[in-house]
């Protein structure tokens, strides 16, 4: 199939709206599986066919992107910028998703005779994905259940201190809060800067706070207000040093960053594959490191939790919705074809692009840093005058540009946020930064 077969195949869906697609989908068997799965294959052919183009170049220019762009379902002229919220799903993914939630809709009792064991294979890819065993593994539904999971399962006496930053996201402190309620824990913040200058900055700031009654950090891999990549492999280190361990709040890690459990170090990892990997929403990451699987309790229990000996035993929820679970697996695939280390690359150009050019502009303050090892794909900035919401609605209104607002007055964090995905064109940023230049010009 040459490339113009492939894009005239995708392309001839588009005059359907969602609700007639869908529709169409589910209103024949043979339709619907030929359908997407021949939509899937054009898909994978296109992406083959521009590696293959592309070659020798680890960072292709625009046209590649611009390619890629075609295998999203963007409403016409929506500019994206806040898939640190909820990101799209790429086209394979919706017909994946549709084609299990068919077969709940036609063939139920295939969910729970044929499909189970395609879980293991989406374990299997999620644990190729962030190179670690797939007994590392829980499949959850969100990043906030798996912070849950530990900060309930860790047996803590009262007294013993859990360390965290101040840039904590609310399913990164209510868990530890709520122990601390019922438990007597002492939960203690750290300051970091915004933005921090340097990796040293953060380590020394968490390593002078460890004390004896310290037993574990809980921090956010990738802040959420600040847009910072915090240097988990230097803190677990420290903690692994200190004897005690590390959990890693990674939010928007998956899919934004190439991730390596055993490089990174940390003991605990949760992560949504919803925000950067293209994931449908309800599906969610918890990495738990094989040798202290045994010092976490399973917060749920149903048949299986005292026998099975991974991180299956944190998955004992009942029935799930498999079709999503299904998906991840499809959005694994779609990030593998187009490769890993060449997403991140294009997403933190993207954002050293935007860095460099906002700090040009009068009033503009950044709240991330430019330093690409202490950052990713968040870039967050306040301008002197401007109302972050006054100009989340402008940008939206004037370009059809989604970001949204970040942080608190009180903590001097108050701003806007900016996610940078692959699907986006230094085009778009210059839009944006048409629209910040024309505010603060008026402020």
């Amino acid at each position: 199939m040459t490339r113009h077969e492939q894009v005239a195949l995708a392309k001839s869906f588009e005059g359907y709206s969602r609700r007639n697609f869908v529709r169409m989908l589910l209103g024949s068997s043979a339709l619907s599986l030929v359908a997407l799965n021949r939509l899937n294959a054009a898909v994978y052919e296109s992406l083959a066919s521009l590696n293959q183009d592309y070659l020798q170049d680890p960072s292709p220019d625009g046209a590649y992107w611009d390619a890629v762009r075609e295998h999203f379902m963007f409403e016409d002229g929506l500019i994206m910028m806040n898939n640190g919220t909820i990101g799209p799903m790429p086209r394979p993914v919706f017909h994946t998703l549709v084609k299990y939630f068919r077969v709940q809709c036609t063939n139920p009792c295939d969910c729970y005779a044929v499909l189970p064991p395609k879980r293991e294979e989406v374990r299997r890819k999620l644990a190729s994905f962030i190179n670690a065993s797939p007994d590392e593994v829980a499949l959850t539904r969100n990043t906030t259940e798996g912070m849950n999971f530990v900060a309930s399962g860790l047996d803590l006496q009262p007294g013993d201190e859990v360390l965290m930053s101040t840039m904590e996201h609310p399913a990164g402190i209510h868990p530890w809060r709520l122990k601390a309620a019922r438990y007597g824990i002492t939960v203690r913040d750290i300051p970091i800067g915004l933005p921090p200058q340097n990796v040293q900055e953060i380590t020394e700031a968490f390593e002078r706070a460890i004390t004896a009654r310290t037993k574990i950090i809980s921090i956010s891999h990738t802040v959420y207000i600040s847009g910072l990549i915090a240097p988990i492999r230097e803190l677990s280190r420290i903690a692994r040093e200190r004897g005690i361990v590390l959990l890693a709040d990674s939010a928007h890690g998956l899919g934004m960053l190439n991730l390596d459990m055993r490089e990174l170090g940390a003991d605990f990892f949760a992560s949504s594959p919803y925000k950067w990997l293209g994931a449908p929403t309800g599906c969610g990451l918890l990495y738990v490191r094989q040798d202290i699987q045994d010092r976490v309790w399973p917060t749920i229990a149903s048949s299986g939790w005292d026998s099975r000996e991974t991180a299956r035993r944190f998955e004992t929820l009942g029935q799930r919705a498999d079709p999503i679970i299904f998906a991840l697996g499809e959005a694994i695939d779609f990030q593998n074809a187009i490769g890993r280390e060449r997403i991140e690359r294009r997403v933190k150009t993207l954002a050293g692009y935007l860095k460099a050019e906002l700090a040009g502009i009068r009033g503009v303050r950044l709240h991330t840093s430019r330093d690409p090892y202490l950052s990713g794909g968040l870039t967050a900035f306040s301008v002197e005058g401007v109302e972050p919401a006054r100009m989340v609605n402008y940008l939206r209104e004037k370009y059809n540009i989604v970001i949204r607002t970040i942080g608190s007055r009180e903590a001097g964090t108050h701003g806007v946020r900016v996610s940078t995905h692959i699907y986006l064109s230094t085009k778009h940023i210059d839009m944006l930064l048409e629209g910040v230049k024309y505010l603060a010009d008026r402020a």
